[in-house]
């Protein structure tokens, strides 16, 4: 396929694929159980936060944070005591253990309560039409409080060459607008233009396949590759052809 024939390619893709229908098998469908923004974007950071390894283990266990929390995770990371905390004792998704979830619900009060929330956190250090300056400043504000070393493992920076492709892929929930249904479109201070592909086996293995990148590794570099060719095909909102490389690789086998 020529440029052009790529591109309507992945365009019928992306219609396929950004469909409410698209929820129901999604990580995303945590998030859509609320309609207050800060309930929205914790669970949505949260659910994000865990998404590797097996989907169905994801929401489930997405599902547990949420009921630990009382299906209502704005209140309880605003005004949690440190006793409420121990009904994480036994929480873990894979290396993700009960001590990180306690860490990031004080990480999160502390943003809110000192950074004005993560729309505020996450819109300064735009640079270069790109995020990954914003995220790798994130993580740093994100770690301001005391925590375990370990714990940093947990949130990527693009800055150290990491695809960043869980905080990449909540930003697309959080940020674009188009009105499908899918992503939530509900913070206004970052326009979809500078988005990022969340770049994973999936994903990767499609855009090789389809000769999009040559990167064997599915860092920051792979991600600067597919960057570059996805905003040619829409400068304004490169990030949608997530759900054209996800689809493909997910539910086609591409």
């Amino acid at each position: 396929m020529n440029k052009l024939e790529l591109k309507c390619f992945l365009d019928e893709k992306v219609e396929l694929y950004n469909h409410p229908t698209f929820i129901k098998s999604d990580p995303i469908q945590i998030p859509h159980q609320f309609s207050l923004k800060e309930d929205i974007e914790i669970s949505g950071f949260l659910t994000a936060i865990i998404a590797w390894g097996n989907r169905k283990m994801i929401i489930n266990n997405a599902q547990k944070m949420m009921l630990i929390m009382g299906n209502s995770p704005f209140d309880f990371v605003m005004n949690h005591q440190e006793h409420h905390l121990e009904k994480f004792e036994n929480f873990v998704h894979r290396t993700f253990n009960s001590d990180d979830m306690i860490m990031f619900v004080k990480a999160l009060q502390n943003i809110y309560i000192n950074h004005n929330g993560l729309e505020s956190l996450f819109s300064k250090n735009q640079k270069n039409n790109s995020m990954q300056e914003s995220i790798s400043e994130f993580k740093k504000t994100f770690f301001e409080i005391n925590h375990q070393i370990r714990t940093q493992k947990h949130i990527s920076d693009p800055m150290n060459n990491s695809a960043a492709k869980r905080i990449n892929m909540f930003l697309r929930w959080m940020v674009r607008n188009d009105k499908k249904g899918v992503d939530f479109g509900i913070w206004k201070t970052i326009p979809s233009s500078v988005l990022s592909c969340p770049l994973d086996i999936h994903s990767g293995n499609a855009a090789r396949k389809l000769e999009l990148i040559h990167r064997k590794q599915n860092d920051a570099k792979a991600l600067s590759e597919l960057d570059s060719v996805l905003r040619e095909f829409d400068s304004n909102d490169p990030v949608k052809y997530d759900f054209a490389l996800f689809g493909l690789g997910v539910f086609e086998k591409f």
